[in-house]
């Protein structure tokens, strides 16, 4: 069972509990939400990487060469 940890800094009493039904769902509406999010970065990575080897290709240069250019 997943568990909450709640601290009161005020007092340093700890108090641990299941988490209620709507912090579940919740959980896993935001577990969702990041794997949609990673898979999207992936995604624009991957798009980004292909553009520059495409435009690295159409000027006929390496990216050793590109980085001489812009230094």
């Amino acid at each position: 069972m997943t568990t909450a940890i709640e601290v009161n800094c005020a007092t340093g009493e700890v108090t641990e509990r299941p988490l209620t039904a709507e912090e579940l769902a919740q959980r896993e509406v935001d577990a969702a939400q990041a794997e949609a999010d990673r898979v999207a970065k992936e995604a624009a990575d991957a798009d980004a990487a292909i553009a520059k080897v495409a435009l690295l290709t159409k000027l006929g240069i390496t990216a050793d060469e590109a980085k001489l250019l812009l230094a």
